[in-house]
């Protein structure tokens, strides 16, 4: 939760996504079913403001053929600047056409795309973490992208490779470079390896060194704000992106903010008290987002196991608080805990999935030939977004 204020941060430069400075280098990571408007609004607040906030995934195929979930995940509140949109495709066509519809209805400030995701249904399709093996492919996609972006920053998110004996992400670098992308974000790892094992920051610095035209981000493993700071220093990379550490945590970037510029004065790790207005407000927020309260309360069940880590909550209070249908049902749940309990010290360690992966499931015959240009099946793309 604190920062270790016996190391001096990194003095990085500013961090530049097309006309967008973001300082401190910090971005949110997209994470499915996560990062949509209420939980970026906390996270926000928690910054100052301060930071680069990604939506989460949307398809593009969706985003164009105006799917009703999709209209509703590129909703911004007026106070998000940026707007950071990440688009998920495997159709070139496709692609552009959903990034012309951005610029032309002016829906962001800045697009990402994804080409990280580990997922089976994802990568069994050539999607996600799958994609970048095709190296044509790739640059077709990015092609498209960039070409209909206009004055529109066009990143990228990938991992390593698919596994360790098909790397990736040099080549993709690479081509990023030649066609027009403004930064990339590294995930430490392969797609086999999902959330298991540690980050190879190793990798982070070697794209850094492959790739020194445009910023490189790291990410993998940030779980605390001294993370972040060791990660620009081991890697040399440009900036951070955070993703499980903020679950249930999105103070986090509160924590990033004070590492970065005032270190030494980092903000006293929440109560159990604070932590559980946090949680209200989380529900009431999504509550207001969905319109319907009930619905907000249901969605914040997954985020309970999240905040309550560490925390002395008992096994029939953790359930109760994850079965709630509404706000008045969640203060009661909250108000019989001990609202004085500390922040538990371990809670600053990993979070979410960290399982290994098993196999990458691809395509029939998708490893014979890297330079194979042709799009993946229609469907590949499903009809709606957030994962």
């Amino acid at each position: 939760m604190t920062a270790d204020t016996t190391l001096a941060p990194p003095v990085p430069g500013l961090l530049r996504i097309g006309p967008h400075t973001v300082q401190p280098p910090v971005v949110l990571a997209p994470m499915a079913g996560i990062t949509n408007a209420p939980f970026r609004t906390l996270c926000r607040e928690f910054s100052g403001g301060k930071g680069l906030f990604v939506s989460e995934m949307i398809t593009t195929r969706a985003l164009v053929e105006r799917n009703d979930k999709t209209m509703q995940l590129i909703h911004f509140d007026a106070s998000e600047t940026p707007r950071s949109i990440q688009l998920y495709g495997v159709d070139p066509v496709t692609v552009g056409k959903a990034v012309r519809m951005i610029v032309d209805e002016d829906l962001a400030d800045h697009i990402d795309l994804n080409f990280g995701c580990p997922v089976p249904k994802v990568t069994r399709k050539g999607g996600g973490s799958a994609l970048p093996y095709k190296r044509n492919l790739l640059r077709s996609i990015l092609r498209e992208a960039v070409g209909n972006a206009g004055d529109l920053p066009v990143t990228i998110k990938m991992r390593k490779g698919i596994d360790d004996d098909h790397l990736t992400y040099l080549d993709a670098g690479r081509i990023a470079v030649e066609e027009g992308v403004t930064a990339v974000a590294l995930h430490g790892r392969t797609a086999a390896q999902h959330y298991g094992g540690t980050a190879d920051w190793d990798a982070i610095a070697r794209l850094k060194e492959h790739v020194q035209e445009i910023p490189v981000l790291g990410n993998g493993d940030i779980w605390c704000a001294d993370d972040a700071l060791r990660m620009m220093r081991a890697t040399g990379c440009d900036g951070v992106v955070v993703g499980r550490g903020c679950l249930g945590r999105p103070w986090l970037f509160g924590d990033l903010v004070a590492a970065f510029e005032s270190p030494g004065l980092a903000p006293a790790a929440p109560d159990f008290g604070r932590v559980a207005a946090v949680m209200r407000r989380h529900a009431e927020l999504l509550g207001r987002w969905l319109g319907d309260e009930t619905r907000g309360v249901v969605d914040f069940r997954k985020h309970v196991p999240w905040y309550t880590k560490g925390f002395a909550v008992g096994s029939d209070a953790r359930r109760a608080l994850a079965s709630a249908s509404s706000l008045a049902e969640l203060d009661d749940h909250l108000g019989g805990l001990d609202q004085t309990q500390p922040w538990p010290a371990h809670a600053d360690g990993p979070r979410g999935r960290t399982a290994p992966g098993k196999r990458v499931v691809l395509p029939d015959g998708w490893l014979n030939d890297p330079y194979d240009c042709a799009a993946p099946s229609a469907d590949a793309e499903s009809d709606t977004s957030g994962g």
